[in-house]
């Protein structure tokens, strides 16, 4: 959806609540749910998307004349595709996910490739002048990548600026700007807001920076201008929150290091005030139904003392409820964005509209994409129609940017 918020804005949906395994399903499952949202929100306009493929799904879209005849699926139905998630390059729903969400990572050549196909295919749909964004993981998961091992890092950093300087490629011939955007997570190779500065200080902007030059002929100062135009940060509310990070923090931090923000994922996340019950069985017993088996839901824990422990998972966190050091807990675990309080959790709504004011300040973004995706696995209180739930969660989205 167009926006103006006062300045121009789009909100669409991330596509990727919807399960599927081949471009046949994706395709069912867009013409099931996004016409009707269009009907319901923006008859009169055209609707944006946030389209979420797999790497089986992108190279199935490119083969033969697929590419050409979704162009003009999407127009016919006034539907319109300007942001990508290519985060999860493997099945992301009916089966334990957990850990493998980040496989490949970015030191796999096909991470790289599979990047360069969203690019593709978002560049084929994108009109000319217009801008595009595709997420991708926090590089890699923490603990399959040794901090010290600069092989690692130099592997990433060569395979981030092969995308970048095929973007570049895509504005210089297409005249359509495309940016990689790069998604901080809890428990990834890059948690928060320093470990993705220190990624742009330490091997982006220096060696990363030599290597596009060589790449596309250009001068140093050109490639860095080039790694911060195409390389950007996902700015993701629920991980913010569970980072425990202010987004007005975050973004000035960003701000002024030059790095931009290629869309915001409008998330939140389940936060549990453990000073509010001296005896935890009843909050056991809450928890456990959100211990499920396809996700991981990290678990940050604020101490009294102001210290940080973190979790892998839920599981893991509910061994140790009874810690007499743990004031609150933050749960890595896309909740509905509608939702202050859930039974005797809260949400960490707050940074999400925290967020809308920062962007109604100045525009940091023009892409704003709802991942609210557990909606499968949610607890039954939780569990709604799914066109139902999304339209709420659009509803609650533009009250809150004051439409």
């Amino acid at each position: 959806m167009h926006l103006s918020c006062p300045h121009p804005l789009q909100l669409t949906y991330c596509t990727n609540i919807h399960p599927s395994n081949g471009w046949a399903r994706v395709l069912e499952n867009l013409d099931r749910y996004a016409p009707a949202l269009r009907l319901s929100l923006a008859p009169e306009a055209p609707f944006g998307l946030g389209l979420r493929l797999s790497g089986l799904e992108s190279a199935e879209l490119l083969a033969a004349d697929r590419l050409a005849r979704f162009r003009e699926w999407l127009a016919a139905r006034g539907l319109y595709v300007f942001t990508l998630n290519g985060f999860p390059h493997g099945p992301f729903h009916n089966q334990p996910v957990k850990a493998q969400v980040h496989a490949p990572d970015w030191r796999d050549p096909e991470r790289a490739a599979y990047s360069i196909r969203l690019t593709t295919i978002l560049a084929a749909l994108l009109p000319v002048g217009g801008e595009g964004s595709i997420s991708t993981s926090p590089l890699s998961y923490k603990a399959w990548v040794n901090q010290a091992d600069e092989a690692a890092w130099s592997q990433i950093t060569e395979h981030v600026v092969l995308v970048a300087a095929a973007m570049a490629r895509v504005r210089e011939q297409q005249g359509k700007l495309i940016c990689l955007a790069i998604e901080p997570e809890p428990d990834g190779l890059l948690e928060n807001s320093h470990e993705l500065l220190a990624f742009y200080e330490q091997h982006l902007l220096t060696y990363g920076a030599r290597s596009l030059a060589a790449e596309l002929g250009v001068g140093l100062e050109q490639a860095r201008e080039l790694l911060l135009e195409h390389v950007r940060v996902c700015f993701d509310t629920c991980h913010v929150a569970v980072a425990y990070e202010r987004p007005a923090t975050v973004l000035a931090r960003f701000g002024a290091a030059g790095i931009k923000v290629g869309k915001v994922q409008v998330s939140s996340a389940l936060c549990l005030d453990l000073d509010l019950y001296e005896h935890r069985a009843s909050l056991a017993q809450a928890l456990a139904p959100l211990a499920e088996s396809t996700y991981l839901h990290q678990v940050v824990q604020r101490n009294r003392d102001g210290s940080i422990t973190q979790y892998p998972d839920l599981p893991e966190a509910l061994l140790r409820l009874d810690d007499k050091r743990a004031a609150e807990w933050r749960i890595h675990f896309h909740v509905p964005i509608f939702l202050e309080r859930y039974g005797l959790f809260t949400s960490t709504q707050s940074e999400i509209l925290e967020t809308f004011a920062l962007l109604r300040e100045r525009p940091f973004t023009q892409h704003l994409e709802i991942e609210t995706y557990t909606w499968a696995v949610l607890p039954p209180a939780l569990k709604l129609d799914l066109r139902e739930s999304l339209e709420r969660e659009y509803r609650w989205a533009l009250r809150q940017l004051q439409f």
